[in-house]
């Protein structure tokens, strides 16, 4: 379950109200959870806590998919996703690889964006888009000159801060779907301990990293 509180159709704000009518129906979505991809949902009902929140992260989205915007749907695309990708959101990857077929990018390409490196299955533009996207998520936007050259041979200035603009954007999305386990990053922490089948194997264990092997 989401680590915050959801709000029901009955305390949602018009905003929300409208949102979830859109989405759910006339169901509420706390009691009776589901949207038509698939996910439980809760993004949006968590969101709803703070109005202004909501209708700011509705104004992200309506942003992004303007016909006004320069940058081509399909890098924007692989920026999300690679985004959800490097930050570890399977909600983000996940909703986002369905958004990536919807503007043409093939399932070989969708297939490929995990190790796109290695991948023939790219343009020149779009290997840029993707090494500047692990540029802006995985090293905090530390860009070497070379990935940004390789994005201006190919786009305007007005479509790389666009790019810049949407893909930091879904990093965002991506690690507060985390933090806050949304839909489907509701999930247990895999990298704990693992415990030793028995006490007197732990000590043999500790004596090797020890160093007593007598």
């Amino acid at each position: 379950m989401p680590r915050l509180r959801e709000v029901p159709r009955a305390d949602a704000d018009p905003i929300a109200l409208s949102m979830y009518d859109m989405l759910f129906g006339q169901r509420d979505p706390v009691a009776e959870p589901g949207t038509a991809t698939g996910t439980p949902g809760n993004w949006w009902t968590v969101f709803a806590l703070v109005p202004d929140c909501l209708k700011h992260a509705l104004q992200g989205f309506q942003f992004y998919r303007d016909p006004k915007r320069i940058l081509d749907p399909q890098l924007r695309e692989l920026g999300q996703t690679r985004a959800g990708y490097a930050r570890g959101s399977q909600f983000v990857f996940s909703q986002h690889c369905k958004s990536c077929r919807s503007v043409g990018l093939t399932d070989e390409q969708i297939s490929a964006i995990p190790h796109w490196s290695v991948s023939d299955g790219f343009t020149a533009v779009q290997r840029a888009v993707l090494a500047y996207t692990d540029a802006l998520v995985l090293e905090g936007g530390r860009v070497p000159d070379p990935v940004f050259a390789a994005l201006k041979e190919h786009l305007s200035d007005e479509a790389i801060l666009e790019l810049t603009y949407v893909t930091t954007l879904y990093d965002m999305h991506a690690t507060m779907a985390r933090a806050l386990r949304l839909e489907y990053d509701d999930v247990d922490e895999r990298i704990v301990e693992v415990p030793a089948p028995s006490e007197a194997a732990n000590r043999d264990v500790m004596a090797v990293v020890d160093g007593d092997q007598n």
